[in-house]
C-alpha cells in the first residue's frame, strides 16, 4: 500500500510540473502549497522528504523533453522543407531519366540498325573479296597463259630472225613485145620492184634457192596484138614444171596466169622460158609479171 500511495502521489507531482511548465512556471506559493500537503501526507504515508528533490529533477527533465521537442519540430520542419526540395529534385531526375530512356531506346534502335547495316556491308565485303580473290585467281592464270604466249612469241620471233627472207616481184620490160624468136629463151624480168634475200639475178632471169623449203610461184603474161600467140615454161633445173599457152584470135588482150608450189633443194633453180616462135608483151603498166617467195624453210 505504500509503495503505491508513493506512485500516486508521484503521478500528482509530474502532473502537476507539466501544467506549471505550459502556465511558465511554477509559484512560491504554490511549491509552499505543495510542501505543506507533502508534509501532511508524509505524516501519514511516511514518505522519505527525497522525494521533492527527485519531483524537481523530474520537473527539469520534463522542461528539458519539452525544449528537445520544440527543437526536434523545428529540426523536422526543416527536414520536410529538404524533403520537400528532394523530391522536387527526384521528380525532375526521375523525368530526366524518363527522357534519358527514351533516347536509349531510340539510340538502341539506331544501334541495332547500324549494326544490321555493318553486318550487311560485312557481307558484301565477304563477296567482294571472293570475286577478287577469284578475279586476281584467274588474272593469274592469264598472266601464266600470257607469259607463256609471249615466250612463244618471242621463240616464233627468234626462229622468224633465224629463219631467211626471200621474197620477190618483177615486171618484163617497158619496151613492149618480146619475141618471137627462132629458139627458145629465158625470159629475163629486168624491173625489179622486190628481191628480198637478192635471190633472183635479173641479168641472168634466174632464181636460186637460198635454202631448202616450200616455194611459191605466180607469173602472168599479156599481149596485145591480134593473131599472136604466147606460149611460156617453167622450168625447175633442167626440168619441165609448167607449160602455159594462148592464142589472140580477135582484136584485144590477151593475158594467161598461172602459180604453182615447189618443194626446192638449195641451189635449185627457177625460170621462164619463152618458146621458139611465140612472143608477148609488157609496158609501163607491168602486165607481164614474175612473183615468187618463200613459205617455209624444211
Amino acid at each position: 500500500m505504500r509503495s503505491a500511495a508513493v506512485f500516486l502521489v508521484y503521478l500528482l507531482c509530474l502532473h502537476w510540473t507539466w501544467a506549471q511548465g505550459e502556465t511558465g512556471g511554477v509559484a512560491g506559493d504554490d511549491i509552499q502549497g505543495v510542501k505543506a500537503t507533502h508534509d501532511q501526507s508524509g505524516t501519514q504515508t511516511n514518505i522519505t522528504p527525497d522525494i521533492w528533490a527527485e519531483l524537481k529533477e523530474l520537473r527539469d527533465m520534463a522542461i528539458e523533453q519539452k525544449v528537445e521537442l520544440r527543437n526536434s519540430k523545428s529540426m523536422i520542419e526543416k527536414l520536410e522543407q529538404e524533403n520537400t526540395v528532394l523530391e522536387s529534385r527526384m521528380i525532375a531526375s526521375e523525368k530526366v531519366v524518363k527522357d534519358l530512356q527514351r533516347e536509349n531506346i531510340v539510340l538502341e534502335a539506331r544501334m541495332n540498325a547500324s549494326e544490321k547495316a555493318v553486318a550487311e556491308l560485312k557481307r558484301e565485303n565477304e563477296d567482294l573479296l571472293a570475286r577478287i580473290t577469284a578475279s586476281e585467281n584467274k588474272n593469274m592464270v592469264l598472266e601464266a597463259r600470257m607469259s607463256s604466249s609471249e615466250n612463244e612469241v618471242e621463240e616464233l620471233k627468234r626462229e622468224n630472225a633465224d629463219r631467211p627472207k626471200v621474197a620477190f616481184s618483177l615486171g618484163l620490160t617497158d619496151a613492149g613485145s618480146v619475141g618471137p624468136f627462132n629458139t627458145a629463151i629465158t625470159l629475163k624480168f629486168s624491173k625489179v620492184f622486190t628481191n628480198i634475200g637478192q635471190a633472183y639475178n635479173p641479168t641472168t632471169g634466174i632464181f636460186t634457192a637460198p635454202v631448202t623449203g616450200a616455194y611459191y610461184f605466180r607469173f602472168t603474161l599479156w599481149d596485145h596484138r591480134s593473131s599472136v600467140c604466147m606460149s611460156v615454161n617453167l622450168f625447175q633445173n633442167d626440168k619441165k614444171m609448167m607449160y602455159n599457152s594462148d592464142c589472140n584470135d580477135s582484136h584485144s588482150y590477151i593475158t594467161m596466169s598461172n602459180a604453182l608450189v615447189l618443194q626446192l633443194e638449195k641451189g635449185d633453180v627457177i625460170y621462164l622460158v619463152l618458146s621458139a616462135g611465140y612472143s608477148l608483151s609488157d609496158d609501163i603498166d607491168n602486165r607481164t609479171t614474175f612473183d615468187g617467195f618463200l613459205l617455209f624453210p624444211l
